[in-house]
């Protein structure tokens, strides 16, 4: 199974603030609909909460430490481990590939074990951030693809990394 992350980042790397996205670029949204559409989408409880819904389309899989943690949709499951997660879509779902989408704590444990990312580079700095994606070793990822873009006044590059 492909194991891939789908993250959008500002120049210092920022994810977030307090559970929310900084920018909101329908571009985006669309792209990131489109890739992870079909596979089975792994989060954290703090992602799933920001979101606030089951994203169709996909198994959706949300990554908690709490035990009592429910979630009542019967199309979102609860593990407490990212080791779970993988035992269990290897064993019961077999994906082809599946795709881990926040937030920067789920991000920075399923780094050694990602294939692909892709990263959607907003050039722009946001201090009011307070979650920030794990820094990548550039010697360790080859950028495949590279395509530039604008919206609302922000220059953006979307780009698919593989490690090497």
């Amino acid at each position: 199974m492909i194991i891939s992350q789908i993250v959008a980042i500002g120049r210092k790397r920022e994810i977030g603030k307090e559970g929310k996205m900084l920018w909101h670029i329908s571009e985006d949204f669309k792209r990131f609909k489109k890739i992870r559409m079909g596979y089975p989408i792994i989060m954290g409880r703090k992602t799933w909460e920001s979101i606030g819904k089951e994203l169709k389309g996909s198994l959706n899989i949300v990554v908690t430490r709490d035990k009592n943690y429910k979630i009542e949709d019967r199309n979102v499951k609860v593990f407490h481990s990212i080791q779970d997660v993988m035992i269990e879509l290897s064993m019961n779902y077999k994906p082809e590939q599946c795709f881990i989408i926040g937030g920067g704590e789920i991000y920075k444990e399923t780094l050694l074990i990602t294939d692909f990312i892709y990263l959607t580079e907003v050039n722009q700095e946001f201090p009011e951030a307070d979650t920030f994606y794990p820094e990548l070793d550039t010697n360790k990822w080859v950028e495949l693809f590279n395509e530039f873009s604008t919206s609302k006044g922000m220059s953006i590059n979307y780009k698919l990394l593989k490690r090497k």
